[in-house]
């Protein structure tokens, strides 16, 4: 998002197993990983999730239900957003940065696992295909066979990655 909604534009950005369109099927369709998972009742999700806004969940917070719920159902973008993707995709372009990518995006470096369950690796593979029409200087560093957050991965891994996004950034910046 802040490859397209901040100005001045960031001189260099790295993701962190970003998601590239909130519309895509994992989202708004129900999720083959999320389905998997214990149930989570309608009345379950949205008793989680309250009515009041709040800056700190208190001890005993369940909002991760309402999350599995949505995308148990297909439902994460219409929720949160309160408009339904099926009718109203041009709504979310604000919203997707794959649908943002100009030749004046950023130089960018996507880090994803390619066993992520909640981001599909697929949204920084679509990314990086985005960035490389557009003419943008890019990376993807794949970690082969880690989830969400890199969990699963050697720390070594974990390490020459992170190294990557420093040296990326280092060389961005001057």
């Amino acid at each position: 998002m802040a490859g397209f909604c901040v100005s001045p534009r960031p001189h260099a950005l790295v993701s962190f197993w970003g998601y590239g369109d909130l519309t895509a099927p994992c989202y708004t369709r129900p999720d083959r990983y999320y389905s998997q998972q214990p149930a989570v009742p309608k009345e379950e999700a949205y008793q989680a999730v309250g009515t009041s806004a709040i800056s700190e969940p208190p001890q005993t917070n369940q909002r991760g239900q309402f999350y599995v719920y949505c995308r148990q159902h297909g439902l994460w973008p219409k929720e949160v957003a309160g408009h339904d993707p099926d009718a109203e995709l041009a709504w979310f372009d604000r919203y997707c940065p794959l649908r943002s990518v100009t030749a004046q995006y950023p130089p960018t470096m996507l880090i994803h696992g390619t066993a992520d369950t909640d981001v599909p690796y697929e949204e920084s593979r679509k990314m990086s295909d985005k960035l490389a029409q557009a003419g943008v200087k890019h990376e993807l560093v794949t970690v082969e066979g880690a989830g969400h957050g890199l969990s699963g991965a050697r720390p070594e891994e974990i390490m020459h990655a992170t190294g990557n996004a420093v040296e990326f950034l280092r060389t961005h910046m001057k």
